[in-house]
């Protein structure tokens, strides 16, 4: 996804112009440098870093890369040189709101060095993102219910919150989760590929609300229409684009499924094709799905699963975007809260959050194969892995 943002970099053409170079982008190689953001409630103390062996699938550690409160979820800037973290907080200079931080990043020691922090619009943000021309920043609040923009200067220095929206309504429908779905819980924030449009999901209200973007002000305005219905009690997790640019896929935490959506670019409107459950059939129990993520060609799409602690390989359709199960495969450790593939896609890499442990299995690009095995890499509480 970064490696598109970085191609995609102050974009203002035409929609379907702007398809073509997503998928163009998708091709580009990126950095072997690896950032985790992890929680800090058992011991951890930030953002740490690594260097990344293709050859092996092996992690060098190059120790904290920042100290910080809470750094959930990581973004880098689409020319490389800035990252960005959630502060998962409830509190922030005496206001009831998290935080979200920017850095300078040093590639050749691994430091972050902060520039700014401000607050975030709201409390427990838990997903942060850049849009494609690396002037707005995006952010999730999940316990405050709400979402906001940010302006990123030319030196990586973030303005304090452009647009904030609170969502309030409970959850709808008969289906809804009681402890979970008690209110709004934003929990990501998806550019378009044409980033002309945002979209904020959110877990508490099964639903997916649509903004347009104006990036040269970071403004946010509500779509007609303002908002995308998910199935009652689903709870809509993460959304992401395939890398041809023409669907997104719905991941629902609570369900275990995933929603194949068409997307209108002239409309920014979301319509349900199809939707995929992942559980092995007959499973009863506690599941919450976590992730997908694609190869860059669009042919293979992963997923994770917390709880059952699981992933799911898929394969997808190239002319409807239809997922077709390949292959299930052991995670390597408790509560699989992320999941990424390298810059070489030889390898995937899984932020098991309860096991302490980032796992990392080797994958075929012939067939999207991974194995059956793979190595283990202490950290606390990973929960957010991102190459730069």
């Amino acid at each position: 996804m970064n490696t598109r943002r970085r191609f995609l970099t102050g974009l203002a053409v035409s929609p379907l112009l702007a398809r073509s170079l997503w998928a163009q982008a998708g091709n580009t190689k990126g950095g072997d440098m690896l950032f985790v953001g992890t929680g800090t409630a058992t011991g951890s103390k930030g953002i740490y870093a690594y260097r990344f062996d293709p050859a092996h699938g092996a992690l060098e550690s190059f120790g904290l890369a920042a100290e910080a409160s809470s750094p959930s979820f990581l973004a880098l800037s689409p020319d490389g040189k800035y990252l960005f973290a959630v502060n998962e907080i409830d509190s922030y200079q005496d206001a009831k709101t998290g935080s979200v931080s920017s850095y300078r990043l040093d590639r050749t020691t691994g430091k972050l060095r902060l520039i700014n922090t401000v607050a975030s619009g709201g409390s427990g943000p838990c997903h942060v993102n850049t849009d494609h021309s690396g002037r707005v920043l995006l952010v999730a609040n999940y316990s405050g219910g709400s979402a906001a923009s940010f302006q990123i200067a030319s030196d990586g220095r973030l303005s304090d919150a452009v647009s904030v929206f609170k969502y309030d309504s409970n959850g709808p429908g008969p289906g809804q989760d009681k402890e979970r779905q008690d209110k709004a819980h934003a929990h990501h924030a998806t550019p378009s590929p044409d980033n002309l449009f945002v979209y904020i999901n959110d877990l508490g209200l099964d639903s997916i609300h649509i903004y347009r973007l104006d990036a040269s002000t970071a403004k946010l305005t509500p779509n007609d229409p303002p908002d995308w219905q998910a199935a009652p009690g689903s709870g809509p997790r993460v959304l992401r684009f395939h890398p041809g640019g023409k669907w997104a896929y719905c991941v629902n935490e609570l369900a275990s499924t995933i929603d194949l959506l068409n997307w209108t670019a002239s409309t920014g409107q979301l319509q349900l094709i199809e939707a995929t459950t992942f559980l092995p059939e007959g499973f009863h129990g506690i599941s919450r799905a976590a992730e997908i993520i694609f190869d860059k060609k669009g042919e293979y799409a992963y997923v994770a699963n917390r709880d059952a602690d699981f992933l799911v390989t898929f394969t997808i359709n190239p002319q409807t975007g239809k997922l077709s199960s390949l292959h299930r495969s052991p995670c390597g450790g408790k509560i699989p809260r992320h999941i990424a593939l390298d810059p070489s896609e030889h390898w995937l890499l899984v932020a098991n959050q309860e096991s302490n442990a980032i796992a990392v299995y080797g994958r075929n690009p012939k067939n999207g194969q991974l194995s059956s095995t793979g190595q283990s890499f202490s950290i606390q509480s990973p929960q957010c892995l991102l190459f730069a």
